[in-house]
């Protein structure tokens, strides 16, 4: 199986299950990293994701460049959907999720960390989009995500020299919420998972719809923005929850409605 995908306590775990290829993704992984995030979307009873890769060397190499796709870069490029790399760094997901990057993330592994709300990283991962060393481009989100996300110099140095960069470097410049040893990954992504199912899942549905679909906007424009995620968060049962179990301290009990 070279997607692994369950779900268990409100949070769905994704890993890809390459590690002899260094998680790099074929066709049929692509095409069901694309059918697993539909289905996160689709399942209310999913709060949070984990996105992984298989062993301590790699997160996701990306494209795995010795399959033979018989498709041109033009063919590629037209055809992007909400399947693999982009499907999680271009598509508009209301659900949280965490990267749990153990090792290289190169090429699509990068841009789907991109496409993740928390980064949580080992101290000996390394980030990279080395695609114009191969006479390619990052497409699925890469090109674009990455200059919002990091300083544009510090961007465009890493895609026009391919070089990799570590972990606790790429974190000074934001994109990692924490860096941890190889052996403290696992507590610190469950921390964040914690955390993550602590707060209303209608809530942060709505704060992530509204930060994504308003960047573009002016201030005014996206305070006024009208996401039916955040109409959803103000008028659930969730919200009086919340207010009711601070006055009784108590822990919130959430529905999700």
């Amino acid at each position: 199986m070279s997607i692994e995908f369950n779900v268990e306590g409100h949070v769905a775990r994704v890993t890809i299950n390459r590690p002899e290829s260094m998680n790099a993704v074929d066709l049929a992984s692509h095409s069901r990293l694309g059918e697993i995030w539909t289905e996160v979307e689709a399942n209310p009873d999913i709060r949070c994701a984990v996105l992984t890769g298989a062993g301590t060397r790699s997160f996701c190499a990306g494209a795995d460049l010795k399959e033979n796709t018989g498709m041109t870069g033009v063919e590629y490029w037209k055809s992007i959907s909400d399947a693999g790399f982009s499907g999680i760094a271009l598509r508009e997901m209301t659900t949280p999720v965490i990267a749990r990057v153990n090792g290289l993330a190169l090429g699509g592994g990068l841009e789907m960390v991109l496409g993740c709300d928390i980064v949580v990283a080992a101290s000996t991962a390394r980030f990279g989009l080395p695609e114009a060393r191969v006479g390619r481009v990052p497409l699925d989100g890469g090109m674009v995500l990455l200059p919002r996300i990091l300083p544009r110099n510090i961007a465009m140095g890493m895609m026009m020299t391919g070089r990799l960069i570590p972990a606790a470097e790429i974190a000074s410049h934001g994109l990692i919420n924490s860096v941890v040893e190889p052996g403290e990954l696992d507590a610190e992504v469950e921390l964040w998972v914690e955390d993550v199912l602590s707060c209303a899942p209608l809530s942060l549905k709505a704060i992530k719809a509204v930060s994504r679909q308003t960047s573009h906007l002016p201030v005014q424009d996206a305070f006024r923005y009208p996401a039916q995620e955040l109409e959803a968060a103000l008028v659930s049962d969730d919200a009086d929850e919340g207010v009711a179990a601070f006055r009784a301290k108590r822990p919130a009990v959430w529905r999700g409605r």
